[in-house]
């Protein structure tokens, strides 16, 4: 589970080309950034559960950003 989802523009206004985003999970903080195509840039290592993470960020970015 993800815990302190965070999301933010990369730019102020809300221009793309994207937006950055940080979370925790266990005692792990983790940043990336999420591209408007659904792709994640991680700006830390990536977890070690990756394609679940992947799933559950573009989840919480729908809700976020799309709605």
């Amino acid at each position: 589970m993800l815990q302190h989802f965070r999301v933010q523009p990369m730019f102020e206004g809300g221009q793309l080309p994207g937006w950055t985003f940080s979370f925790q999970q266990g005692a792990e903080r983790y940043t990336g950034d999420y591209m408007p195509d659904g792709t994640i840039k991680w700006t830390t290592a990536a977890p070690s559960n990756e394609e679940d993470v992947k799933k559950m960020v573009h989840e919480l970015m729908t809700f976020h950003v799309y709605e």
